[in-house]
């Protein structure tokens, strides 16, 4: 078979990789991360190994809802307005005090938001239903038992569990925990991932560019979507078009990187390094039967690392990493929820689609109106269209057609 015939019969449907396949085994090849025990402050972003069970209620003890002051309910029940109860004030009780005497029958303490409710009292009334006073105050209202007043373990009960293994720990989650005293957690480590940009025609951003050279976009753009994905990349760019310093490149991280990523260098034609560099060291190219993104690779280096390979067009290597990569990504790091959020949407405008390959076109989907309007045309060199797009269409391998009002399903990217 000619060079050509064996390119064509590659890019048939029959001899393409199904979208699903090339995911499962992108996913089998990283392993799980370690569990680390870190700081809540080092935690942000990480997914939780064990699940965390509160040793205390939350509240722990029952404490005011307000600014006012505590008293007997029953102290209070012919207070009004017209004519307010007067009571003495024998306590100020500021949140954090914890020698509260208890409250005598017909005397009130001045209490503080978050302050242990007193021994003895019942209700809190607010200080804007009251004349504010110090040493005596009128209270101009009657109050329930239990009015105002936060009751130990109303929220959390100890023994409850807070929160369950594999929960991403976002500001909430880590409040949480600190509220019932832990001071670190159990997580997964971040997938480690060295960022590999090849080609002798890329040109840092900000230098001189000559004619056939390009800024070098596609390492930053992945460093930036690992990060983005809670893992820890290292980014080696302006790698040459040259096997050997490709593995030299890699040498220096063996033992210390999970997962391989590079872009470009896996297509059919001749300066292809990755694909020169990888094949027979565990790696192995296909066509997966998507567009954007076709050219794609994917083993372990050496038994060291895993690797994935991505085309090297800009929206190719985007597209591909947040089909493939990314919930690998985060299954690998512990992570319960590891895909990005779907929605059905109402197509704005009529499209075409490859027959036999999964499309996934830019868009940007308005939940006010439901409806997704296409970002740019198809072609996997318009970065421009991706970075002003909210989502990926996801256009379905046997479906040519879609006319205008046709159900779709979308990818949320933020």
């Amino acid at each position: 078979m000619t060079d050509d015939a064996y390119v064509s019969s590659l890019n048939s449907p029959s001899e393409l990789t199904p979208v699903e396949e090339h995911r499962a085994k992108v996913a089998a090849l990283l392993r799980r991360t370690p569990v680390e025990t870190r700081p809540l402050a080092d935690c942000l972003g990480l997914a939780l190994a064990e699940d965390l069970v509160a040793p205390i209620p939350l509240p722990s003890f029952d404490n005011s809802a307000m600014d006012g002051y505590a008293v007997r309910s029953a102290d209070l029940a012919a207070a009004s307005a017209e004519e307010p109860v007067k009571l003495p004030v024998v306590e100020d009780v500021p949140a954090g005090r914890v020698d509260v005497p208890p409250l005598r029958p017909g005397t009130a303490h001045r209490i503080m938001t978050g302050a242990q409710l007193t021994p003895g009292a019942d209700a809190v009334l607010p200080v804007e239903r009251t004349d504010g006073g110090t040493d005596e105050v009128a209270l101009f209202a009657s109050v329930q038992p239990g009015q105002h007043v936060r009751r130990a373990g109303e929220d959390l009960t100890a023994g409850t569990t807070v929160l369950t293994a594999g929960t991403r720990l976002g500001a909430a989650q880590l409040g949480v925990a600190a509220a019932v005293g832990a001071a670190e957690l159990p997580v997964h480590r971040p997938v480690r991932v060295l960022v590999l940009s090849t080609g002798s025609e890329l040109v840092e951003p900000g230098e001189p560019l000559e004619r056939g050279q390009i800024y070098e976009s596609n390492g930053l753009m992945l460093d930036a979507a690992v990060r983005e994905a809670g893992g820890d990349p290292t980014l080696l760019r302006f790698v040459p078009d040259d096997v050997d310093a490709f593995h030299a490149a890699l040498a220096e991280h063996i033992g210390s990187a999970d997962l391989l990523l590079t872009s470009g260098g896996v297509s059919a034609g001749a300066y292809e390094v990755v694909k020169d560099a990888l094949r027979g060291n565990g790696v192995e190219f296909s066509k997966v039967a998507m567009q954007p993104g076709m050219p794609q690779g994917c083993g372990r280096y050496r038994d060291a690392f895993a690797v994935v390979t991505l085309p090297g067009n800009p929206v190719s290597s985007m597209v591909s990493f947040e089909v493939f990569v990314r919930p690998a990504m985060l299954a690998a790091a512990g992570h319960r929820e590891t895909g990005r959020k779907v929605r059905q949407a109402a197509l704005a405008e009529s499209l075409s689609a490859p027959a036999g390959k999964r499309q996934f076109r830019r868009g940007v989907f308005d939940p006010a109106t439901g409806e997704v309007s296409l970002q740019g045309a198809p072609g996997s060199h318009l970065l421009g269209s991706l970075a002003r797009a909210n989502c990926l269409l996801s256009i379905p391998e046997d479906v040519t057609e879609l006319a205008a009002k046709s159900t779709v399903d979308v990818m949320l990217l933020d």
